[in-house]
């Protein structure tokens, strides 16, 4: 059963060994950067997710809090271990992620920036509710920043 946790001194190197497939390792930091971020990121809540399936990490993510206008929660990476991908393990970790900051209850909404060349990921978002903010960020003009707003929540698969 596919659950999220905290990193722990139990499973950190786990988490650090984990590694997407040849063809997505441009799209996103090594699991161990991602873990790096999740404390320098501390001062504005930074949050590491553990993805585990019974037992077995298959996946982490990053979430932080915007400490600039708007406010809201910054999906900052999100990857699942190419061993474990298409299993079903991205949709069901990202829609507890979601649920889980929906009880949080801190800010309306969560955002994300993708590659635009990155459709396998974009697809992933569209499906757990992101859309297309609109947002063109300067620093990163090949990327889509996506939307998904807390209150609304897309019907599961």
């Amino acid at each position: 059963m596919i659950r999220l946790t905290d990193v722990t001194e139990d499973n950190w190197m786990d988490v650090a060994a984990l590694s997407v497939k040849d063809s997505q390792r441009h799209f996103l930091a090594p699991a161990i950067g991602i873990l790096a971020r999740g404390y320098v990121y501390r001062h504005c809540n930074g949050r590491v997710f553990v993805i585990e399936d019974d037992g077995t990490v298959v996946g982490v993510a990053l979430v932080r809090e915007f400490t600039d206008e708007p406010l809201g929660y910054d999906l900052q990476q999100f990857m699942i271990d190419g061993r474990y991908q298409g299993r079903g393990y991205g949709s069901a970790a990202l829609r507890l992620i979601l649920d889980e900051l929906r009880r949080e209850n801190h800010y309306d909404h969560v955002e994300v920036c993708v590659k635009k060349e990155d459709a396998a990921a974009i697809r992933l978002y569209e499906k757990c509710g992101f859309v297309d903010s609109g947002y063109v960020d300067e620093g990163a003009p090949d990327s889509l920043n996506l939307i998904c707003r807390l209150a609304e929540r897309p019907d599961a698969d």
